[in-house]
């Protein structure tokens, strides 16, 4: 393998303009979410790149404006051998300023062994250095017994799941890499899930009455919604400690478990006592946790809070959790993902890493979500491998080192060639 490893890293280097102008290309379709809808011009700018890489593509409307592209390359003895799915997003957030710009956000831009631009780091790098592997594994007429499965998809930005869309339609493989945000360390993540929290009278009272609510022998039983959400929200804070010092999972800071109420939507307006009030609340979770059973654990203890309650034990708050899109549904779920540490396509993808980088490789928990959940829930072995360093993404002046996305072509392309090149052990 040593010597394949030379080749690659060696092509790779006289071919360092190409990855380049892959990333300019990627980095020039302003595929921003929100507002999404899209990207249908940048994913074809993938598709033709796969299919010039000789796979087979097929490509979904995931929302009108915004497509997913599948590619798959069959081995040459696909039963008896490995098969990779390769993942990545291509949609990005929000410039924000553009004045605050040291170069315009969308024109890849070269400084100091750094490229600048918008996405560079989250993760169209990381999908530029995984074509890129693909295209050195091409030239060097590297042939594949497994299959090769890669994944171009959008939503992630706005939780639309994009990735889910590919596990729905049955696209499944011995082992998933995505290419995202991890400065090439090797990463598993907790999971995030999104909820609404609403509290609703039975009545409707006038601004008028409200002294006859809250003054002895008023005779009227009512309240306002938005102060009883108050309640809601001391409770939360009160799990949120409770987690605090109660869970614990390896390579998380303590107290990683949070509750945050992120929006509040209240009341009609100054004539009338708020009849209604709805939180959203974002909360994040271990790996060794489900997002339904983190919601039924804050479900459970806010309903216990409110039938303690003269009035809430009335008027229980209702709970809506998750959802297929931010911009949609006002919802998202990013589920858990760990890391089998004793899975052989990890050791392969250390190995590499070590080899290349000359360093031994982190593998470690991720601070933030990615897609990655959703193929470690579908009972892929999955891992989070990209270039980029995790406080370039989302900020002005986005930039990736260009050292980076050749290191990560490198293991890639040599991952790829001798993962997709191992025998299963257990054959069909």
């Amino acid at each position: 393998m040593s010597g394949l490893r030379e080749k690659i890293n060696r092509l790779a280097e006289e071919r360092q303009e190409r990855l380049i102008e892959i990333l300019r290309e990627l980095v020039a379709f302003q595929t921003v979410s929100p507002p999404a809808r899209n990207t249908e011009e940048a994913q074809s700018c993938v598709k033709s790149i796969l299919s010039g890489l000789g796979f087979k593509t097929e490509e979904w409307e995931l929302f009108p404006g915004d497509k997913i592209v599948a590619g798959s390359k069959q081995g040459d003895a696909s039963e008896e051998y490995q098969s990779l799915l390769l993942n990545g997003h291509i949609d990005v957030v929000a410039v924000g300023d553009e004045t605050q710009w040291k170069y315009p956000p969308f024109v890849l831009t070269e400084e100091d062994g750094w490229l600048y631009g918008r996405g560079t780091a989250d993760m169209k790098g990381g999908m530029a250095s995984s074509l890129f592997a693909l295209q050195l594994l091409q030239e060097l007429g590297i042939k594949l017994k497994g299959d090769l499965f890669f994944q171009s998809v959008t939503g992630e930005e706005a939780g639309e799941a994009g990735t889910k869309s590919c596990i729905d339609r049955g696209m499944k493989a011995d082992f998933a890499l995505v290419a995202d945000t991890s400065n090439l360390e090797i990463h598993g993540q907790g999971g995030v899930i999104t909820g609404w929290i609403t509290i609703k009278g039975k009545e409707t009272f006038h601004d008028g009455l409200r002294s006859r609510m809250i003054h002895a022998g008023g005779g009227i039983i009512g309240a306002s919604a938005i102060e009883k959400m108050m309640k809601i929200i001391e409770g939360l804070q009160e799990l949120e400690r409770h987690w605090a010092v109660t869970k614990t999972y390896p390579n998380f800071p303590f107290g990683s478990t949070t509750i945050n109420p992120s929006v509040i939507e209240g009341g009609r307006n100054a004539a009338f006592i708020a009849d209604e009030c709805k939180l959203w609340v974002t909360v994040h979770y271990y790996p060794n946790e489900t997002y339904e059973d983190v919601a039924k654990e804050i479900e459970e203890h806010i309903i216990a809070i409110a039938k303690a309650d003269p009035w809430l034990k009335n008027n229980l708050p209702l709970f809506k959790w998750g959802g297929i899109s931010m911009i949609e549904e006002k919802g998202e779920i990013f589920p858990a993902l760990d890391v089998d540490h004793n899975h052989e396509a990890l050791a392969v993808l250390e190995e590499q890493h070590n080899a290349v980088s000359e360093q031994k490789a982190a593998v470690s928990m991720s601070p933030t979500v990615t897609d990655a959940g959703w193929l470690g829930q579908a009972g892929i072995p999955t891992v989070i491998y990209g270039p980029g360093e995790l406080n370039e993404a989302h900020a002005v002046n986005e930039k990736v080192r260009i050292q980076q996305l050749l290191e990560h072509s490198k293991v890639l392309a040599g991952f790829i060639a001798k993962w997709c090149n191992t025998e299963r052990s257990n054959k069909p």
